[in-house]
């Protein structure tokens, strides 16, 4: 299942709002809620799963964006975008003891937009992992990059994210049916999407090591789990017919515990 990356939009502009908003909308993206102070901001962050937070330093209120991000994430970390008119070495000062992973100066263009949330995304989980390895805990989150195809997979627990139309893409790995390869490009199935990825299925098997997808032919690996039947020569999943390749049999057949 697809799950698009959730964003918060805060700046109290209601026309700049409602054109960043459509904008990220146009991009794949799914805009949770656009807040105009820095309160309301919080309060949709607390009751919404955020993925990033786009802020406009200058906010009517009580707090501006800065005095916002930094309550924000006292909650939680969060990958956050600045928006602003001001380029000042005070402000900026102020906005780098938040870490932010991109500022941007109005007007936006969509070009910049699209390379600082890509990187603000792939920057954060590569964080997570980093800051977890040093801590000594064994997470299941991996972060590659294939040199030649300078494709790239995001791994978190059991979800991935793939670069899919432009944008990072959400899949639980126990929603992935199958792989299809073909030539250099891998095709993940999931119960109603396809997304093809410039990677050999060999070396995306080995990425994801995820134990439930099988191989069982030189061009398919399938989920164990949505298995619905299978004979000597092929294996239904879901709508879906795949053939069960000889040197590939045995080591399915050990997937399963024989009573």
């Amino acid at each position: 299942m697809e799950e698009k990356i959730q964003i918060l939009v805060i700046e109290d502009e209601a026309i700049l709002a409602m054109d960043l908003s459509d904008t990220l909308e146009e991009e794949g993206y799914y805009v949770i809620g656009i807040a105009n102070n820095g309160r309301k901001a919080l309060e949709l962050f607390k009751t919404q799963r955020v993925d990033l937070v786009i802020c406009d330093i200058q906010l009517k209120g009580d707090w501006d964006g800065i005095d916002t991000i930094s309550r924000i994430q006292a909650l939680r970390s969060v990958p956050v975008i600045y928006t602003t008119a001001l380029s000042d070495k005070n402000t900026l000062e102020r906005a780098k003891h938040t870490f932010p992973s991109a500022y941007l100066t109005k007007p936006i263009l969509i070009s910049n937009l699209r390379i600082a949330i890509e990187l603000a995304l792939f920057n954060f989980i590569n964080k997570r992992e980093v800051s977890a390895q040093d801590d000594g805990v064994e997470l299941n989150g991996i972060l590659e990059k294939d040199a030649p195809s300078r494709e790239t997979i995001l791994r978190i627990d059991n979800l991935i994210f793939i670069k899919h139309n432009y944008q990072f893409v959400k899949i639980l790995l126990e929603d992935i049916m199958l792989l299809e390869a073909d030539g250099a490009y891998t095709t993940i199935v999931t119960n109603d999407r396809k997304y093809a990825i410039r990677l050999t299925i060999s070396t995306l098997l080995e990425r994801l090591n995820e134990p439930h997808l099988t191989r069982v032919h030189r061009s398919f690996a399938v989920h164990i789990k949505k298995v619905e039947g299978f004979s000597d020569r092929e294996i239904t999943i879901g709508k879906h017919t795949v053939p069960l390749g000889r040197q590939y049999k045995q080591a399915f057949i050990q997937q399963f515990q024989v009573w």
